[in-house]
């Protein structure tokens, strides 16, 4: 049960125009290409990348603006801004298409193979650090006693939304944020978190539940450095008599420490999730952040809602329980300093061994 955030972008060097403002916009435009021309090299162009078209960028702050625009100006602001993006990211098209080539090239000068010198022996496999920081979080957990439940990757829409309180008109439902599996009627999804599983759990368990449940979860949105359709997340889930976020908070605070460091820390800020009440997002003091300790928001938790508890045939006037979740890239990406959400499903064997051999 979680609303993890997957990334953070670099800051945008102006500040974002207005959704109306043609020379603003234009601007902005010019900055853009002017930026992505002129990258020399590929990993300077994936720099541009992120500071042109990513979430704090200008057009993208700005293409925020429009849905607090009046109806009769959204139209206007929506063909300002919608061209203007295309116009970045042709360029950026256009650009990796040019510094590949020179890549490639280069590649076939300085990598030249001397096919009459002994082969060098073969070079071992890396463990992908997303699957090891996985393993990492869940054997934490067992070492608390929790056990580690599994689900169904497409799942049905009743366990991923109505379980847990999701009314129907709720907007994460659309289209836009979930993959609906044809046909309609079969009202199939493919998952949009892991909380499901937690469901499934409360439904085929004995109390009381403590499970953590890891996985691939799928959302429509667009591949770029902080985003990916295609993510993991760990959610928690524990059904017990008695059990208060002050329970809540011990364990995330063992957990973090364990995972982070003796200094790391956790706090909670107010926030609504259908399917707890009260609920938090959870920030973390992480002291080995690069540019020095600082706190960063990680995931959402709370107390388990009484409907979510009803819904599973649990008395809440009984049992209590409290459940958290976290995406595991953003994990990987601030406790590692992956600053590109790409690099990790490329499948390059230097970004594996970058985080050492395991086998």
């Amino acid at each position: 049960m979680s609303n993890s955030p997957e990334g953070t972008s670099p800051e945008p060097a102006e500040q974002a125009p207005s959704p109306l403002d043609e020379t603003a916009v234009a601007a902005a435009v010019d900055a853009a290409l002017a930026a992505i021309a002129g990258a020399a090299d590929l990993d300077e162009l994936k720099e541009v990348r992120i500071a042109v078209t990513g979430e704090k960028s200008p057009l993208s702050l700005a293409n925020r603006q429009i849905g607090k625009l009046p109806k009769d100006q959204k139209a206007a602001a929506g063909k300002l801004i919608g061209p203007a993006r295309g116009r970045i990211n042709q360029a950026l098209a256009g650009r990796t298409v040019e510094l590949e080539a020179e890549r490639d090239a280069r590649i076939l000068v300085e990598e030249a193979v001397d096919v009459t010198a002994a082969p060098r022996r073969r070079r071992m496999g890396g463990r992908h650090p997303l699957s090891t920081l996985q393993e990492r979080v869940s054997e934490i957990f067992v070492g608390m006693g929790w056990e580690i439940a599994e689900g169904p990757e497409v799942e049905s829409e009743w366990f991923n939304f109505d379980a847990l309180n999701f009314k129907p008109d709720h907007p994460a439902r659309e289209m836009q944020d979930t993959f609906f599996v044809e046909p309609p009627e079969a009202h199939l999804v493919m998952r949009t978190h892991t909380s499901p599983v937690q469901v499934r759990s409360m439904l085929e368990r004995e109390l009381p539940i403590y499970v953590l449940c890891p996985g691939k979860v799928f959302r429509t949105d667009e591949l770029d450095a902080t985003h990916t359709p295609v993510f993991h997340q760990f959610e928690g889930l524990a059904i017990d008599k008695g059990l208060t976020m002050a329970d809540l908070v011990g364990t995330l605070e063992h957990f973090t420490r364990v995972l982070f460091g003796d200094e790391a820390k956790v706090r909670l800020r107010p926030n609504y999730f259908p399917f707890t009440e009260p609920s938090a997002e959870l920030d973390i003091w992480h002291p080995g952040a690069k540019g020095g300790p600082r706190w960063i928001e990680w995931g959402g938790c709370g107390m388990v809602n009484p409907n979510v508890l009803r819904a599973a045939g649990i008395d809440p006037e009984v049992y209590s329980g409290f459940a958290f979740g976290m995406g595991i890239e953003r994990a990987l990406m601030f406790r590692n300093e992956v600053a590109d959400m790409r690099d990790m499903i490329e499948g390059d064997v230097r970004f594996s061994e970058h985080f050492g051999m395991e086998i």
